[in-house]
């Protein structure tokens, strides 16, 4: 009940505010009835987020987050964007999805807060409903792509409220502020569709990302089985013959060349290296264990085993990389190529089964390497300097190496026919299937050499000293001097030609001497053709000869894993 006067006094200000202007603003926000007007530190906030878009690089009518500006421009107004909302008091929209996320990207999004991330805009943009992973094609959802629709939307309405406040503050007489239930709508159902694509988004990239490492958890599978087997069964030639462990042993080497496919970028990424490469390696050592168990010489078999070694031991270096990795499958990077430990284990597996396959299992080919390398061992007795490149890896080594190949073919060619055909087909046509012709040379330059060398050899051999004076020495004999003169020109060049040739009878020398002089000078020509053929074939097989003459390498240095 009012009194009279009051209510003549209430009829008098009906419609009418009863406070002062300057009170009548904080007074309805008090209440809460003032919907429509920004505080003063929701207005700071605004206009922050109206100037950081725009700061915005769009080109296009896109907005530009591939450039390092316009990432950051990007990243700036996200930020802005975030703290506008917090400075209006809006509530987030729920993001309890995030729990289910794998542990990378809980590391991304570690709590329930907007954290307004540049990549889920850019996803959004490009709306690519295929990417390509490892060579596989993945498809997202139309869901999905729904979703990222949505959310331009509400990002093209935010961008038109923004340029709307933007003209306002320049033109206020011509452009009307956006009101604050406009902001604070339009806020609101930007974060509902972001938090919405995001999660279908992350979603289906996070089982994108897990049919990716599917790869590396099928070889990690049958690893395990190998390792079950092996523990099983302690007599390692009688496991070798087991079906099961063979059907194992080429699954995981089917798995290994796969992977090799899509992660080696570094070198061809084969895919075609079976596992019998590894069987005839396994074998091939056997045998390097029974010759010298039967007393012939570590030299004969050392190459083979170094080579059949290899092979052997960059498959236990990549099952050791599967073991470790198991442990921390969540950190390995769904596109293959980029696990830095992956692939430098790819690499050396490749190479090395690439020359298991080339010439471990070509018993002819690997025989005239072990023979060669054995002669190159002698030869390096004979001059120190040999030893010496060998040790250096000294780019002389790759002008001598070639001489001394030729050296070794011209004086005995059944050995090193097999290793030259290898490198030059062309002069050897005949494929060896004949038994009486495998060794015969056809090729007429060739013939025209090696009759040469034959000339060349007997003027040096009746230089010797023995023979000039009527000796008799053994044709072995003879012809080991000549060997042992030969090399020595070869590895120390002119300089060294008084120590070569020093050994041979003054009144004979001259024109021996001449002669092999220009032995030699054809001798360069040859080298340099077995050089320039095939350069990856005889880049292959020199870095062999070299591997051999330094004892190999070894495959599992104690290094910190990398995934």
């Amino acid at each position: 009940h009012f009194l009279p006067f009051e209510r003549a006094r209430l009829k008098h200000t009906r419609g009418k505010a009863m406070f002062p202007s300057s009170l009548q603003v904080p007074f309805r926000k008090l209440l809460g009835k003032d919907t429509d007007t920004l505080s003063a530190s929701e207005e700071v906030a605004v206009s922050n987020v109206a100037k950081a878009h725009q700061r915005l690089v769009v080109e296009g009518g896109r907005v530009n987050t591939k450039s390092e500006s316009g990432f950051n421009a990007c990243q700036l107004f996200l930020e802005s964007l975030d703290a506008t909302a917090k400075a209006m008091r809006l509530d987030a929209a729920p993001r309890t999805y995030r729990v289910a996320f794998t542990i990378n990207y809980r590391a991304l999004f570690p709590d329930e807060a907007r954290n307004y991330r540049v990549d889920v805009l850019e996803a959004s943009v490009e709306q690519y409903a295929v990417i390509w992973v490892n060579g596989d094609k993945f498809e997202f959802s139309a869901e999905a792509m729904r979703r990222a629709e949505a959310l331009q939307r509400s990002w093209s309405e935010l961008s038109v409220l923004l340029d709307r406040w933007n003209q306002a503050l320049e033109q206020p007489r011509s452009t009307a502020r956006p009101a604050r239930s406009e902001l604070r709508n339009t806020l609101v159902a930007l974060d509902c569709t972001w938090a919405s694509f995001e999660h279908k988004y992350i979603a289906e990239l996070i089982e994108i990302e897990e049919k990716a490492r599917r790869l590396v958890v099928q070889a990690i599978e049958h690893e395990r089985c190998l390792q079950l087997l092996e523990a099983q069964n302690t007599d390692s030639e009688a496991l070798q013959k087991m079906t099961q462990y063979q059907d194992e042993l080429n699954k995981l080497v089917a798995c290994i060349a796969h992977l090799n496919s899509v992660a080696n970028f570094r070198r061809k990424g084969r895919d075609d290296l079976k596992a019998s490469v590894l069987f005839d390696a396994m074998s091939t050592l056997r045998r390097c264990d029974a010759g010298e168990r039967s007393g012939e010489g570590a030299e004969i078999f050392a190459a083979a085993r170094i080579l059949a070694k290899d092979v052997v031991e960059s498959f236990s270096a990549m099952r050791e990389y599967l073991r470790e990795v198991e442990r921390c499958l969540e950190r390995v990077d769904p596109h293959l190529c980029n696990n830095v430990g992956l692939v430098a284990r790819l690499v050396d597996w490749e190479e090395s089964w690439e020359v298991g396959t080339r010439y471990v299992q070509h018993e002819a080919l690997l025989g005239a390497v072990c023979d060669l390398v054995a002669e190159i061992r002698r030869a390096q007795q004979l001059a120190p300097a040999l030893a010496q490149m060998c040790e250096d890896c000294d780019v002389q080594l790759f002008l001598v190496l070639p001489r001394i190949i030729w050296l070794r073919f011209l004086a005995k060619p059944n050995q090193q026919t097999e290793l030259l055909r290898s490198i030059l087909p062309h002069r050897f046509p005949n494929s060896g299937n004949n038994e009486q012709d495998a060794d015969k040379i056809q090729d007429p330059e060739l013939e025209a050499f090696h009759a040469k060398f034959n000339h060349v050899r007997k003027l040096l051999v009746g230089a010797q000293p023995a023979v000039a004076t009527g000796a008799a020495p053994s044709t072995f004999a003879a012809h080991k001097v000549v060997w042992e003169i030969l090399v020595k020109r070869v590895v120390n060049g002119t300089e060294g030609s008084e120590e070569a040739f020093g050994v041979l009878s003054p009144p004979p020398r001259p024109a021996a001497e001449a002669a092999a002089e220009e032995l030699m000078h054809d001798l360069e020509k040859w080298s340099i053709e077995l050089q320039r053929h095939c350069p990856e074939d005889w880049n292959q097989a020199s870095a062999i000869l070299v591997q051999c003459l330094t004892g190999g390498t070894e495959k599992q240095k104690p290094v910190p894993f990398r995934v």
